[in-house]
């Protein structure tokens, strides 16, 4: 199966504050809000929802087609993703634009506060869904991209999961609706629940009436995917160590993809999503950890005592 991965590629400058953002921002001065941190780790790194998903989903051994636009400044990610034999045939150059550029801070609770410069990525909607696709993601890219793309996916029959994530902002209640009613699943963390609730007025059973799945991220609490008929509660895969949560949810994704390409159920394919968080989490950055799917398989079956197909 051919997974079409439709969000953005960009770079992420990364950095660590050494303290609690709840710590520096008086509330009752949000208003006048001028804050300062100094953050004494940085990096640079290869990031973008599509990019992150469809690293996460080769290491598992899956086949992903990343689509997304980007710029001039591409050459060191394409070198990347040569390297780890990611598909390059749906990216874009826009030679007049930078490539998707994210600034992103995150505290000692793993809060985050992120800039983001679109860049390329407002001309995700210059390409369309090619021919060959098996199963689709609509993540985070440009506000028309994504628009269309769910469109193609719907028209064509294609099943995929939207998955709004921080482009949530972006869109109304109709147009959210919309989405879900054309998505065949629905992605979201805990907190992009609420939004997705209060902006449509739904409720969580509305959501999950109109897809196969509506799955639910909530941190080190796991995570709950929810059909019309049962909800299935997934544990939190243990970590050996809390690095960096950048690019946690979108290595969960590449787990749900693996499992539906497979025709695994909602309790194992959360389960393997749960640990691509997991290894994800270890490891400073969205794009560093590395496994075998031998040594993944082992890991799981550790982790859960059980093994899977």
């Amino acid at each position: 199966m051919s997974a079409l991965i439709c969000g953005s590629l960009a770079f992420d400058t990364i950095m660590v504050y050494p303290g609690h953002f709840k710590n520096e921002i008086l509330p009752d001065k949000v208003h006048i809000l001028n804050v300062s941190f100094l953050v004494p780790q940085l990096r640079h790194e290869f990031g973008g929802t599509s990019g992150n998903i469809a690293y996460n989903l080769k290491l598992l051994g899956g086949d992903p087609w990343p689509m997304g636009t980007v710029g001039k400044d591409f050459d060191a990610y394409a070198q990347w993703m040569d390297k780890h034999e990611i598909c390059r045939d749906y990216i874009k150059v826009i030679p007049e634009a930078y490539t998707a550029q994210a600034y992103i801070t995150t505290d000692l609770d793993d809060n985050q506060i992120t800039a983001f410069h679109p860049g390329a990525m407002n001309h995700a909607h210059s390409q369309a869904v090619p021919a060959g696709v098996t199963l689709g993601t609509i993540s985070p890219d440009g506000r028309e991209g994504m628009v269309q793309h769910a469109q193609q996916f719907a028209e064509a029959g294609i099943p995929f999961i939207f998955d709004p994530g921080q482009g949530m902002p972006m869109f109304s209640g109709e147009a959210l609706k919309k989405f879900v009613e054309q998505a065949t699943y629905v992605a979201v963390n805990d907190y992009e629940l609420e939004m997705l609730l209060s902006r449509t007025g739904w409720t969580i059973k509305d959501v999950a009436s109109r897809v196969q799945a509506l799955i639910v991220t909530h941190g080190g609490k796991g995570s709950h995917i929810h059909t019309p008929s049962k909800v299935f509660e997934i544990p939190c895969a243990k970590a050996d160590s809390l690095t960096d949560p950048t690019g946690c949810g979108d290595a969960f994704r590449a787990g749900l993809i693996y499992g539906l390409e497979h025709g695994m159920d909602w309790d194992v394919s959360g389960r393997i999503a749960s640990l691509m968080g997991a290894y994800n989490i270890e490891r400073p950055g969205t794009q560093n950890h590395r496994f075998t799917l031998e040594q993944f398989r082992e890991r799981f079956k550790r982790e859960f005592r059980f093994d899977f197909a």
